[in-house]
């Protein structure tokens, strides 16, 4: 049987409980004054809500009829999964059980939507009394209780009661964990089970809601496909002559409303999968995409692809095994076969593979492989280049052709394999990118994060190192691994990808972690010669001379980020390990590979026609290529309309999937943005060159017609880069399906 110090503790327990919950989940008296029976209005993000009750003043034991109104003025846009709680005036009740809303029906944009409740007073709170006469000092208080005419006034705030609350449920933890634990010792001398299961259950129920106060925002769940947007709604009323509150906190989920292509209308685009896709247009006319672990497919259109699953039956056994002799692999080979290039060369008469063959412990190296089509059979030719050698197997290597000596110099063993430091300085020899020039030079771009990205010159009669060639050593150079023209110091960067566009040679790319939540995207530099300065449209160079954090940061052009169209399924993400190419007909084009916002890390090859805007920078279209062509000259009325526009900010929360999302503006045909944005927009004469001036920056870009991706729906679209910012922008007429 318990003794009477037992339940005193229980009942001095489950006091202190109550009194927990009551500050913790934010229970005052914090009043705020209004007049009549509308309370204010709460506003977010389109989305608004307010309180209504119909008196202003009730006596004791009355019931308070009240409203939640809620209206989205969001455009394209509707809210879903809407909850409601309450932290209204201690002492008013439900009337009866489910007496006040909790849940909101989904409310699409233009709608209103109205809940009713009641509450009624306790009368041990709210004994009956005369309601005083009102003294007319003009004083109003906020929901949190201050006085606005008397700011310092030393009323307590709703946080500083939450603050105590939760000091309180701190110190009534231990007390409870303190009491089980002298029970537990007592029990346990006599045999009995330890604690009482009514102190666990209370321990339990406070430490539960204490972390869920203090703590919820380190257990949420991934970000989800929509905005999260919190409204305080509250009204005040007189109550037996005392004033109350009425306040809801609603949390809303507002998605974009999605646009869905009618059946008769979607594309039949046969896509394929592939990593690090770098694409070539053959002598036979066909476009050949290779890929990382020995993949690839071909199109005869650029958009309808067959995958070629027979590639990797052409490496014959003598060649895998030349290929194998430098590398250390853990014996799944095709899985350390990275990024190949495939070029044309001419005086060879052969298409050249050039592979990376990666190993551990930096040991990797690039081999060229020789064929008569871009996907084999291949016979090995031999290695362009090495890494992670040490004085023992340097012989295995050109090393000491390339250096002259037989001896390793110093810098090699420092900042080497042995002393765990090679990546400090030197590069992964990995991620090649073989071009040629305007004068017929052979080049070679390699390298991957650590020690950055280098250039080598290739021997036009061999495809192989042109050994005439030397190099300097310095910060910027080395004698054996060639000239560095972008990254370093571990910056992240990978999959150069070197291509002429009009009067400069492009260096695309890939920033971050090419996992879907690893911030993968591509950038871009520019150069008037193969071997650079590469600089971005804001001046700032390639080159890393000290660690940063770069993968949001504002240096390279950033083609796109994360995005979702309102037509997607699943925003676009982890862009990147791109190839480029210009066409016979001058039109150029990106190749990369994009995984989606569905948690997976599935890929698919996707491919953007690129422009240059006036000022000669590149910005890509915003929907994958479906065949379009710049028009000469864009009628600039006729452009005039309603576009959703995706503005590829920088700071995304990659790490929970966030893509940038359409915001909704108007090109009016007299010149004006209206919208989301408000600037001014033109069409510069007899061409397709667009500027649009909002957001505090001048974007410059290129206007035309395309399909939406995945259907056979033509719109006008744009594509722009602003020329402060370097941030894209781009847009697509908003479209009106039945």
């Amino acid at each position: 049987m318990r003794n009477k110090k037992d339940k005193k503790k229980q009942m001095l327990l489950i006091a202190l409980s109550i009194l927990f919950f009551t500050a913790v989940t934010g229970r005052n008296t914090a009043f705020a004054d209004t007049a009549g029976t509308v309370g204010d209005k709460a506003e977010q993000g389109g989305l608004s809500a307010y309180i209504s009750t119909d008196k202003s003043e009730y006596e004791a034991g009355e019931t308070i009829n009240f409203t939640v109104t809620v209206e989205n003025g969001r455009l394209h846009s509707y809210t879903a999964k809407t909850t409601l709680s309450y932290t209204n005036t201690a002492g008013l009740l439900e009337t009866a059980e489910g007496s006040i809303p909790t849940e909101l029906a989904k409310i699409a944009y233009g709608d209103t939507l109205s809940l009713t409740g009641s509450l009624v007073g306790d009368v041990s709170v709210f004994p009956p009394q005369e309601i005083p006469e009102n003294t007319g000092t003009g004083e109003v208080k906020t929901p949190d209780g201050e006085n606005e005419n008397e700011k310092n006034s030393g009323s307590i705030s709703t946080s500083a009661l939450i603050i105590g609350g939760s000091a309180l449920a701190v110190c009534l933890i231990v007390v409870l964990f303190s009491v089980m634990g002298i029970r537990k010792k007592k029990n346990d001398k006599n045999g009995g089970k330890s604690g009482s299961t009514a102190i666990k259950a209370i321990a339990l129920i406070v430490s539960g809601a204490l972390f869920a106060s203090l703590f919820g925002t380190v257990f949420e769940a991934k970000a989800e496909d929509y905005e999260k947007i919190v409204l305080r709604p509250y009204v005040n009323v007189i109550y037996a002559g005392q004033e109350v509150l009425i306040r809801a906190t609603m949390e809303l989920h507002a998605y974009q409303e999605r646009v869905v292509i009618p059946k008769d209308h979607k594309a039949s685009i046969k896509n394929f999968t592939c990593h690090d896709p770098s694409i070539i247009k053959g002598n036979d006319g066909v476009y050949y995409i290779v890929g990382t672990h020995i993949t690839g497919g071909t199109s005869t259109d650029l958009i309808h692809w067959t995958e070629d699953t027979s590639i990797r039956t052409r490496f014959s056994s003598e060649t895998i095994k030349k290929i194998r002799e430098w590398n250390k692999d853990s014996g799944d080979w095709y899985g350390y076969l990275w990024a190949p290039d495939v070029v044309y060369n001419p005086v060879l008469g052969k298409y050249c593979y050039y592979l990376s063959a990666n190993g551990d412990d930096w040991k990797s190296n690039i081999v060229m492989l020789t064929s008569d089509s871009p996907t084999g059979p291949f016979d090995y030719a031999g290695s362009v280049v090495y890494g992670g050698f040490t004085q023992e197997d340097m012989d295995q290597t050109d090393v000491p052709a390339v250096l002259g000596t037989d001896t390793l110099p110093d810098r090699y063993i420092t900042k080497g394999i042995k002393n765990k430091k090679w990546g400090d300085k030197w590069p992964n020899c990995i991620d090649p990118c073989v071009f040629y020039d305007d004068d017929g030079k052979l080049w070679m771009s390699y390298g991957s994060w650590s020690g950055g990205i280098f250039l080598l010159e290739l021997d036009e009669n061999t495809g192989l190192r042109d050994y005439s060639v030397t190099y300097e050593t310095n910060d910027h150079s080395d004698a054996y691994f060639g000239k560095k023209i972008a990254g370093g110091w571990y910056v992240s960067g990978e999959g150069s990808y070197i291509q002429k566009i009009g009067d400069y040679y492009w260096l695309f790319m890939s920033y971050g972690n090419l996992e879907a939540k690893g911030g993968y995207n591509i950038r871009v530099f520019r150069s008037k010669t193969p071997d650079g300065d590469y600089v971005d449209e804001l001046g700032n160079s390639a080159l890393y001379d000290k660690y940063i954090f770069n993968y949001n940061q504002n240096v390279g052009v950033r083609l796109f980020g994360g995005y979702k169209w309102r037509s997607f399924a699943q925003g676009q993400v982890a862009q990147g390990h791109n190839s480029a190419l210009v066409d016979d007909d001058g039109r150029a084009y990106i190749v990369y590979h994009s995984r989606t916002t569905d948690g997976s890390e599935g890929h698919t090859v996707k491919i953007h026609q690129l422009f240059l805007n006036r000022e000669g920078w590149l910005v890509a279209a915003p929907y994958y290529f479906s065949g379009e062509k710049t028009e000469k000259s864009v009628d600039m009325s006729a452009f005039a309309g309603d576009y959703e526009v995706i503005v590829h900010r920088l700071n995304i929360d990659y790490k929970n999937l966030d893509t940038n999302k359409p915001e909704f503006i108007t090109l009016n045909a007299d010149g004006t943005i209206t919208g989301a944005y408000e600037g001014t927009w033109t069409i510069e004469k007899d061409s397709s060159y667009i500027y649009l001036e909002f957001n505090g920056d001048t974007y410059s870009g290129v206007a035309l017609r395309q399909c939406v991706e995945n259907s056979d729906i033509e719109t006008d679209v744009f594509t722009a880069l602003g020329t402060d910012s370097q941030i894209t922008v781009w847009g697509s007429k908003t479209l009106e399906l039945e």
